[in-house]
């Protein structure tokens, strides 16, 4: 059993708590990772604030993590101590039907015992003060060690700044495999991006990549816009702006609507505007923000009788254990960038301090 930091997450609500715990060994088919690096993304507030109905608490919470292979459980072939890993939240277990089909990512596997906070045999690995911790999202990076399901494991170039990469453990994947898997973006394209978040900057750099002639932004928050076209937005609009409802402006700036639109906030009625600026005939709208449980979204269906199409995404199509090491590659041979997304680095115990870093849009 190992004894170190994590965050941990007592009840919802509630700022994160430093505290040590205590992480047993990987049991079979298990691997305990040092974490060495984690980014916070907006899914682990979204559960702390406890509207996620699949919340659990106390929780270790954190998906977005890189790390070093520590000690590895009987049967994994896969990875062996010391190597270089990022935890997926979606795993690839490569056998399930799912993993068989090319036209989906999400491998269920392990889906049902991960919603409930707990490892593939319904336990957890994680005890703090004699209490038993639950994991999150499979991946639990808000520790200093952690364990996970050998098929929740990507191994990398041993090369890789970890403090970087760990954002391609979420955000950065996925609003680039939005683009590139999901959408299908062809060059000279138009494209809007409702939310310039970091998932929504990543589909600004994918839309870029995938020769998009025009990269319309959107956001109410206009210290965004720099960043954007940093990234290669070539306009930036406020939807505060204008009288009428931001597709209608949307329309009229293109001549009809744009070819393609992702929604990278979460919000409904921002997912019904993404569709609606869509061109008759063809356009296609990628929701990739994830929307608080039992919401719903509405739409006059012949905006779909008509020839648009409604899609949404999950880590970016991306088939994980496959493809994140080639995204680690792309990265290291300047491909796409990862660099330029992180705006603050701090040390472990201001972990509360980033998320008020997140909540305020800095």
């Amino acid at each position: 059993v190992i004894k170190c930091r994590a965050a941990v997450a007592w009840e919802a609500g509630k700022p994160l708590s430093l505290e040590e715990v205590e992480v047993a060994p990987p049991k079979a088919h298990e691997v305990r990772i040092k974490i060495v690096a984690t980014a916070v993304c907006h899914t682990d507030a979204y559960t702390l604030s406890g509207a996620d109905p699949e919340g659990c608490f106390p929780v270790i919470l954190g998906h977005e993590g890189a790390g070093v292979v520590e000690s590895i459980g009987e049967g994994v072939t896969k990875v062996k101590p010391g190597d270089t890993v990022i935890p997926l939240y979606i795993p690839q277990c490569g056998e399930c039907k799912f993993c068989k089909n090319p036209k989906t990512n999400l491998c269920q596997k392990i889906r049902v015992t991960q919603g409930k906070g707990v490892m593939p045999d319904g336990t957890s690995r994680f005890t703090c003060k004699g209490k038993q911790i639950y994991h999150f999202m499979g991946t639990s990076t808000f520790s200093e060690y952690t364990v996970v399901a050998d098929i929740s494991i990507a191994k990398i170039d041993a090369a890789a700044p970890l403090d970087k990469v760990c954002l391609l453990g979420c955000g950065i994947s996925t609003g680039y495999g939005a683009v590139v898997n999901t959408a299908k973006v062809e060059p000279g394209s138009t494209c809007a991006v409702f939310g310039l978040g970091g998932v929504g900057l990543a589909v600004i750099m994918g839309c870029k990549v995938a020769g998009a002639s025009r990269i319309i932004g959107i956001d109410i928050n206009k210290d965004k816009y720099a960043k954007a076209k940093e990234f290669g937005a070539t306009e930036c609009i406020n939807p505060q702006d204008f009288k009428k409802p931001i597709q209608e402006v949307l329309v009229e700036m293109t001549d009809g609507g744009v070819d393609y639109s992702f929604e990278c906030i979460g919000n409904v009625g921002v997912m019904r505007a993404a569709l609606e600026a869509c061109h008759k005939g063809w356009g296609v709208s990628v929701i990739v923000g994830v929307a608080a449980a039992g919401q719903e979204i509405s739409t006059r269906p012949f905006q779909l009788v008509t020839g648009r199409t409604w899609k949404g995404t999950a880590f970016g199509g991306w088939k994980s254990v496959d493809n994140v090491p080639k995204l680690v590659t792309d990265y290291m041979s300047k491909k796409i960038k990862v660099d330029e997304f992180v705006t603050h680095t701090l040390p472990f115990d201001k972990i509360n301090e980033a998320f008020e870093l997140m909540h305020t849009g800095k």
